[in-house]
């Protein structure tokens, strides 16, 4: 599974509000073994998040985590735009969510309010534990969250422990090296596209290291390919620690 998240929030880039979405989505998939494969803030803008939802819906083994604009102001894009992109179909009433406005505001659910409930066809409500006032999600991965966090946070985190519990464990090795990327290049260039792999450079008072990252499914699998940076750096006296 890919897992995304698309934070829509003008307020955000321009300054008048710090992100706490995207700390607290790493955090929570960590908790099952799961990292995000992207992560987008964007504009209250309707042809951006058009893009993005399509951008992320091509992807077959996506799930997206979208926070913000479900509301009924002018500037609450999500719903409307999630119908299209997602069910090709104009939104509906949902019902249940309907009479919970109604149940919460009497007549105040009147003009605007209502208009909550007009979700993409076969939206499944996510429970709000504020107000009701509810999410929505589409086929079991694809979820639309408030933009206030603690609305949307308690939404995701019971969609994550029900639907995404399991996972495969990872094993990571890790060492940092007392030499320069350049020196490992032909190394990195046998490492499998099914590892994941990373090289992070560091100076430090003008002395230059680099820290080596290998990590997948098998341990064994792991270690073999480990092991080519290790075999290196001892052979060419090069001192690294395991970290």
């Amino acid at each position: 599974m890919h897992f995304y998240a698309c934070i829509i929030g003008s307020e955000i880039l321009n300054g008048r509000r710090a992100d706490k979405h995207f700390e607290f989505l790493k955090e929570e998939l960590s908790k099952y073994g799961h990292e995000l494969f992207a992560s987008f803030i964007i504009k209250d803008d309707k042809n951006l998040i058009k893009n993005t939802y399509k951008l992320i819906k091509s992807d077959k083994n996506s799930v997206m985590f979208s926070f913000g604009g479900i509301g009924a102001t002018p500037d609450d894009l999500t719903r409307a735009i999630a119908a299209d992109v997602f069910t090709a179909k104009p939104l509906q009433r949902h019902k249940k969510f309907e009479q919970d406005i109604i149940d919460r505001f009497g007549e105040d659910a009147y003009p605007h309010r209502i208009h909550m409930s007009d979700l993409p066809e076969n939206s499944e409500l996510l429970f709000n534990p504020v107000n009701n006032m509810s999410g929505f999600s589409l086929k079991n991965r694809y979820f639309f969250t408030p933009g206030f966090p603690q609305m949307s946070h308690p939404m995701i985190s019971s969609v994550i422990k029900n639907l995404f519990n399991k996972s495969l464990k990872k094993y990571r090795l890790t060492l940092l090296a007392k030499t320069s990327e350049n020196t490992l290049i032909n190394i990195m260039k046998k490492i499998p596209k099914d590892i994941e792999f990373s090289s992070l450079p560091i100076i430090n008072e003008g002395n230059v290291s680099v820290e080596i990252s290998l990590c997948a499914t098998e341990k064994e699998y792991v270690e073999k390919y480990f092991g080519l940076f290790t075999n290196f750096l001892h052979e060419s006296n090069i001192n690294y620690n395991l970290i």
